[in-house]
């Protein structure tokens, strides 16, 4: 039977339903391959939680992630491989899928962290990827959610790897701090979102202010193309190094890459705990070849306590899985920073009961730990 509801109907645009990318390793779902299950299953149901005759036992499991040209789509699309083992799937020791059985998982594009935790906390995504700033506002219903108040419910499934911020401009331009953006034209991320946020923090802690710039919000694709037409000046994102749409924007744009101060990055690390210190790497992007010092950011995969305790746990035992290791070691670069032993590292939510219980099984969280970790309501 269907223990879940088919995927909702699919948005257009950013919100559109999207399925684990193509590839050829074993146990991978491939893009055709997810869709077809999902369709056949819809062929075979009349409605939602009524009996399949033959069908086996399928749940539907989706994963917020963000916009495609980021790193949350690639990643979440190589997690809801890792994750998705549907009916008929070849057994995992014999080179098939190692994922949860009868899970057909599905990564879904979004407009980023502040969408997905709303969109979980509602229901209307299984689970996401969050940036643990987002995830710590969204919990103590403060900055962004204010006005909504707390979402209480929102559990830590694990901490994947760090994201870092981005500020971008043209490798022509004079622009050679953050203190010199002040009177130009600077895309802070797309509205409503966890960049957005951030930026606004990283220009304060260098003594810049909205009025100090002309400030303006559009997704990354089309801030780089304004970049490139010399309509605006800077851009900011944060996301897991390499973000492909900016390695594409290097190799037809020589780009540079402005530093976080190191007096902005202290004042920013003290006052908020999800704030990390982080260097892109020298030769991450085609024509930079120095390291650039900036700030992390944790990227949590995150649900809400409604999930069971026992299929939490047989997710997140999946998500740690060797054959897993391998599909993120293939994949996305940032995939290779995706690592156990961090698994529970700078959680900004509380941490769900199933995954608690793995953590405790393998002896990465132990009684001492508790009270590093965010606390219960």
């Amino acid at each position: 039977m269907v223990k879940q509801p088919p995927i909702a109907r699919p948005k257009t645009g950013a919100d559109a339903t999207q399925a684990p990318p193509a590839s050829a390793g074993p146990g991978t779902l491939t893009r055709r391959g997810v869709l077809g299950l999902v369709a056949g299953a819809a062929l075979l149901s009349t409605r939602a939680g009524k009996a399949l005759g033959g069908a086996g036992d399928i749940r539907f499991f989706r994963i917020g992630t963000g916009a495609t040209s980021g790193t949350y789509f690639p990643i979440g699309s190589e997690l809801a491989s890792a994750l998705s083992n549907p009916p008929g799937s070849r057994d995992c020791a014999r080179g098939g899928s190692c994922g949860v059985p009868g899970v057909i998982a599905v990564a879904q594009a979004s407009q980023g962290s502040v969408e997905n935790v709303e969109q979980v906390f509602a229901g209307q995504m299984e689970s996401a990827l969050c940036q643990a700033d987002v995830a710590s506002w969204a919990f103590t219903g403060t900055n962004l959610f204010e006005k909504r108040g707390p979402m209480t419910s929102l559990r830590a499934l694990a901490n994947l790897y760090s994201e870092t911020i981005h500020i971008l401009v043209r490798a022509d331009s004079t622009i050679r701090s953050i203190r010199d953006l002040k009177g130009k034209r600077v895309v802070l991320g797309e509205p409503e979102s966890g960049t957005l946020v951030d930026a606004r923090l990283v220009l304060a802690a260098c003594g810049v202010t909205e009025k100090d710039i002309k400030g303006s919000n559009a997704k990354l694709a089309t801030a780089e193309d304004a970049l490139k037409d010399g309509t605006i000046d800077a851009v900011f994102q944060i996301a897991g190094y390499p973000v492909s749409a900016i390695d594409e924007l290097a190799s037809s744009l020589p780009i540079r890459l402005l530093p976080i101060p190191a007096d902005a990055g202290e004042k920013l690390r003290r006052k908020y705990s999800f704030f990390t210190d982080a260097t892109i790497p020298a030769d991450t992007y085609e024509g930079i070849d120095t390291d650039t010092p900036t700030l992390g950011i944790g990227a949590e995969w995150i649900a809400t306590s409604a999930l069971d305790a026992d299929f939490v746990y047989e997710m997140v035992k999946a998500l740690w899985n060797d054959s897993t290791r391998r599909l993120f070691d293939m994949g996305h670069p940032a995939g290779k920073r995706i690592l156990r032993a961090h698994a529970i590292d700078g959680l900004a939510l509380p941490l769900h009961p199933g995954a608690e219980k793995y953590y405790r099984e393998i002896g990465l969280l132990v009684q001492s730990s508790d009270a590093e970790l965010p606390a219960r309501p």
